[in-house]
């Protein structure tokens, strides 16, 4: 077989795999192979029988064996339905894979609870697997266990996972402590424009690492004579720097003071795990955190990560445009406030439930019932600011929410340099979007939605606006190449199917 179409069969085994719900490990248990075996298969690095392919096939209860590629996916929306009834929110995508990458700090055994279905943690489990980490779906595969080895194996890292996601880059902090010398691939994930690693390096520094750039691969080296003197402050209060440099604080021995610290929900949610191995975290909540580290960790932890503000924020939006009475239940009202608060001045007609305990007995929740309303642009512009303003993922939902209001209505996305320009792919169903420069863009409302057809953003929030929006126009859209959507959401269209939409995914034959 030729190297393209070794890669085409693997591609298409991994797809059925993930499909399924099955790490390779589990895979390999089932046709009494190794764990590195199907890696090579689906890698398209090792030449594969059709009889393989046939008992592949079987244990997957998918005809890979027919060899048609599998193609992106699709989603075809009949658009003008009303949504209505109650919807969970799902846990954080962005703490569940926080929380992963620190697996590799502890020696014992993690189980994560309702851990999210998408491919974001689909690539992160794949780079676990490749370097020897076990992990296997529990509870009809709501809860997750990793188990990690006594000696990672980084030379045998999927490389191809690793670059396509930027979580990646959170293994510098729990991996200076494992090993002198190392590598990792560029971190890739969501195009959003130049996103500088420098933060990552300036906070990994004190530490002893230092890092080189070169063919596609970042060089780590750790001096071990080399530890934080005093307060390492972050020259952006970012959520994944602040992740890295706790990692990187928690298996220190001393204690780490990090200034202008995030704040969100995924460090918190770290945090508070961080704590169940044993690492002392004072400041959670603010942007000063002590950490009093623990050179050795060898605990079996059970953790229940809270849910995610994003998806909450999302069928929020989804409401809204619709023009729904929708119950979203579950809702982290804490990461929420501010935009409820804008909101409430834009006029939305909505009702709260009394607060409750998330599962990991910190996070506030409530059950949010929106209505249809009239609602006005607010006088302010929309901007993001660092928790507990608005938060930056949540601004491109403002769009379609603007675009739905009377007036006009300001959004200014000064964290990313592209992200605001994906936001006028909502002129071609019916907006009225003008892009006032790479980071501004000004929307005209109301808006009489139309149908259309086309490619999604390659940016995970403004290719869910583009959805909410066809969901909101009469007649039949097609939204296409919705990888990026999977990234971030599970199962996303069922779901909302399950509420009233009518989206349907296909495939190109």
């Amino acid at each position: 077989m030729t190297d393209d179409y070794l890669s085409r069969i693997g591609k298409l085994i991994r797809d059925a795999r993930q499909h399924r719900g099955w790490t390779q490990s589990q895979l390999a248990e089932a046709l009494g192979t190794s764990q590195s075996a199907v890696n090579r298969i689906e890698r398209g690095n090792q030449n594969i029988s059709l009889e393989m392919i046939a008992r592949i096939g079987e244990a997957l209860d998918s005809e890979i064996v027919s060899l048609g590629y599998a193609g992106p996916m699709h989603l075809r929306v009949v658009g003008g339905r009303r949504l209505s009834g109650a919807i969970d929110v799902k846990t954080s995508k962005n703490a569940c894979v926080a929380l992963l990458c620190a697996t590799l700090l502890n020696a014992g055994r993690t189980t994560l609870r309702r851990v999210a279905r998408i491919e974001e943690v689909y690539r992160i489990l794949e780079v676990l697997g490749s370097i020897g980490v076990r992990t296997r779906w529990l509870n009809d595969g709501n809860d997750l266990e990793i188990v990690p080895p006594a000696e990672l194996d980084l030379d045998s890292m999927d490389t191809e996972a690793a670059r396509r996601t930027r979580s990646v880059i959170m293994f510098l902090g729990p991996l200076l402590h494992r090993m002198d010398r190392f590598r990792i691939p560029y971190a890739g994930g969501c195009d959003l424009g130049t996103r500088t690693v420098q933060p990552h390096m300036t906070a990994l520094r004190p530490f002893g690492l230092e890092v080189t750039a070169t063919d596609g691969m970042y060089h780590a080296r750790v001096d071990r004579s080399v530890s934080p003197t005093r307060a390492i402050v972050l020259t952006e209060r970012g959520d994944t720097v602040t992740e890295n440099a706790l990692l990187a604080a928690a298996r220190h021995d001393g204690v780490t003071v990090i200034r202008n610290a995030s704040s969100n929900y995924m460090v918190q949610d770290l945090c508070f795990f961080l704590e169940e191995l044993g690492v002392k975290v004072e400041g959670v909540g603010t942007t000063t955190l002590t950490v009093h580290g623990v050179t050795h960790i060898d605990r079996d932890v059970d953790y229940a990560p809270s849910e995610d503000p994003v998806e909450a924020m999302s069928l929020l939006a989804a409401a809204v445009v619709t023009e729904s009475e929708l119950t979203i239940r579950r809702v982290p009202v804490e990461f929420l406030e501010i935009e409820l608060a804008i909101l409430e001045e834009m006029g939305l007609d909505h009702e709260r439930s009394a607060e409750y305990a998330a599962d990991n007995g910190r996070t506030r929740l409530i059950d949010l019932t929106v209505r249809p309303s009239k609602l006005q642009a607010p006088i302010d512009k929309i901007h993001p600011m660092p928790f507990p303003g608005v938060n930056i993922d949540n601004v491109p939902f403002f769009a379609a929410i603007a675009a739905a209001a009377q007036g006009s209505t300001l959004i200014h996305d000064w964290v990313y340099d592209n992200r605001a320009i994906y936001l006028t792919e909502l002129n071609r169903l019916g907006a009225h979007v003008k892009l006032l420069d790479p980071h501004r863009v000004l929307v005209e409302g109301p808006t009489r939605w139309r149908s259309a057809e086309m490619m999604c953003p390659p940016a995970l929030r403004p290719a869910v606006v583009v959805l909410l929006a066809m969901m909101a126009a009469p007649g039949t859209s097609v939204l296409r190449n919705v990888y990026v959507i999977n990234r971030g959401y599970e199962d996303l269209a069922e779901r909302l199917n399950s509420i009233g939409a009518q989206i349907e995914t296909f495939r190109d034959i």
